[in-house]
């Protein structure tokens, strides 16, 4: 099942470092669960209804090529690693909604 991603989240990983992602509401719930079983510090919503961008579309349908739907209550934490490319298309979303 391919997820559609509407939100930008900042995630902050037990290191204390930051990093952003799409997400969506069940993406951003198995965030909070994370966070409160200790597999990330913490995560917070940046942004909701982001524009439907040829960025967004990428980087989407990367994320769902090459990353399985978890469950809610999933025990632990899976960082999506972007490529250089789909690295430059999360930039290009944080800029397109004055976020980067």
């Amino acid at each position: 099942m391919n997820e559609t991603f509407n939100l930008i989240e900042e995630i902050t990983r037990l290191d204390g470092s930051i990093y952003f992602e799409l997400g969506n509401i069940m993406h951003n719930g198995r965030a909070e669960y994370a966070a409160e079983h200790g597999y990330i510090q913490r995560v917070r919503i940046l942004k909701m209804n982001i524009a439907r961008s040829a960025s967004v579309e990428a980087l989407e349908q990367y994320i769902n090529t090459h990353y399985n739907l978890l469950p809610l209550e999933y025990d632990g934490w899976e960082e999506w690693v972007r490529t250089p490319e789909m690295e430059k298309a999360m930039q290009q979303i944080l800029l397109e909604n004055k976020l980067g």
